[in-house]
């Protein structure tokens, strides 16, 4: 092939880079290549701690339910239903009679209803 003159100065200029770029890459030096490595190693970061290979058991159920503050809302939520099945309030249905299907009488007359009216006076 045939290099062909060109008389344009910009392209005997690129033509020169070109031919660097073919060259063979020049070998470096051990010692620097050394000394850039060790400043690698330097520059890299370091571990922070050692994790266990494997969590226990009730780490792995902390996780789970999404940390102590998923634990602490659990344990809030089990005390709120612990006393709510203790004692219900009078709004809410009793839980044990509606499992076991018992029918329910409700008494709504009591003395102090009868007497604060005065309905146990016989017309005095």
């Amino acid at each position: 092939m045939m290099m062909k003159q060109h008389d344009n100065k910009e392209t005997v200029e690129v033509d020169a880079l070109l031919k660097a770029a073919r060259d063979p890459v020049p070998d470096v030096p051990d010692g620097l290549m050394a000394r850039v490595l060790a400043d690698a190693a330097a520059l890299q970061p370091t571990q922070m701690g050692v994790m266990r290979e494997k969590p226990g058991l009730w780490m792995r159920w902390t996780d789970l339910l999404g940390g102590w503050q998923g634990m602490g809302g659990l344990v809030a939520a089990t005390c709120a239903g612990v006393w709510i099945g203790l004692n219900p309030p009078a709004a809410l249905p009793d839980a044990g009679v509606l499992l076991l299907g018992y029918e329910t009488a409700d008494i709504t007359t009591t003395t102090a209803e009868l007497t604060s009216f005065g309905w146990d006076l016989n017309g005095e």
